[in-house]
């Protein structure tokens, strides 16, 4: 039986479509509804054209790049195999999902957020006398834009260097430059999340009983001071999570079984703790992970594919453009030691 992905023309057009990825071009032209009860169930639209052409990305087994250039058709998917490799170093490394309420997805550059006042009475629903108004909440936009920044890499190889590389430790190489690149969005949230996005909504800033200490009585205090929202998340660098480790109340036998075995550390306090090297020094982030950030994204992982087929690497831009809007101010505030 012929099948439909074994005869799919493909040309560097399929990433230019308005909208749409080159995978969702390629199940637009191959849907994967049409291999259900077959041997290529499970796979999309881009694995069953790897498929076609033999290409092994991955193990012991897998084939050197100029497998893909072998054929015009098959040079066509290389650009797709880079995204792929770099977004998936992104989620490895990405503790945006942990600190971000929402992600919206926005093409252009400059973007109007909106927020709401928290808080008081204009969120409490308070009993409502019959003929009397309604209490009501106001959401508006906010007066400043939020920009967008663009992040990114430059692969610069030539095709000769690496066209014998096996795709399975290529594809290392560009894990890391996924990486790289979620770990520069993170600055960028952080940066949010302690000074605002430009609304004059920076992180309210509190301080230990005794300058540069850390007490779990510090951290109690802090905890104190989310009413209404919740500290579920905790944002810290190298330094004060040593600090935290070293406290009585977190060397309980059952949080210290739980971090050496798992290498995650459940706070007394009852928010996930996420270390990062991004944090700056002395600074400790509590935020509740449901209201305090959004992410607006503008753009996926985009790959200069013209540079990649016609000239075969040389040098090629792998970005992402993304910003930070911060949702509700005191859902995030920060202690400084």
């Amino acid at each position: 039986m012929a099948y439909p992905y074994e005869n799919l023309r493909l040309d560097k057009g399929m990433y230019r479509q308005t909208g749409q990825s080159f995978t969702q071009t390629l199940e637009k032209e191959d849907p994967s509804e049409l291999y259900r009860g077959t041997a290529l169930e499970g796979l999309d639209a881009f694995q069953r054209q790897l498929k076609r052409f033999d290409i092994h990305v991955k193990g012991a087994a897998s084939d050197p790049v100029e497998k893909f250039f072998r054929t015009a058709d098959s040079a066509v998917l290389f650009p797709e195999y880079v995204a792929r490799a770099v977004r998936q170093g992104m989620e490895d490394e990405n503790l945006l999902p942990s600190i971000t309420a929402a992600v919206t997805r926005f093409d252009g550059m400059d973007y109007r957020p909106v927020t709401a006042q928290a808080g008081g009475d204009s969120k409490r629903l308070r009993r409502v006398d019959e003929g009397a108004a309604i209490p009501s909440t106001t959401v508006k936009v906010q007066s400043s834009l939020i920009k967008l920044h663009k992040r990114g890499r430059m692969l610069v190889a030539s095709y000769e260097a690496v066209r014998f590389q096996k795709l399975d430790l290529f594809s290392v190489t560009l894990r890391q430059i996924g990486a790289y690149i979620a770990r520069q969005q993170l600055e960028d949230a952080i940066e949010v999340l302690l000074n605002g996005d430009g609304n004059d909504n920076p992180a309210q800033v509190h301080t230990p009983a005794q300058a540069g200490q850390l007490s779990y009585d510090d951290l109690v205090d802090f905890w104190s001071k989310f009413e209404p929202y919740e500290m579920n998340t905790l944002l810290v660098g190298n330094d004060v999570m040593v600090k935290m480790l070293k406290l009585p109340e977190f060397q309980n036998p059952l949080t210290g079984l739980n971090f050496q075995g798992t290498g995650k550390l459940a706070t007394p306090l009852g928010a996930k703790l996420l270390r990062t090297g991004a944090m700056p020094a002395g600074t400790l982030i509590g935020l509740d992970q449901r209201f305090a950030l959004e992410m607006v994204q503008g753009s996926d992982v985009m790959i200069e594919y013209d540079k990649l087929i016609d000239r075969q690497l040389e040098r090629a831009a792998i970005t992402v453009i993304s910003g930070y809007a911060k949702l509700f101010g005191a859902a995030s505030q920060a202690l400084k030691l």
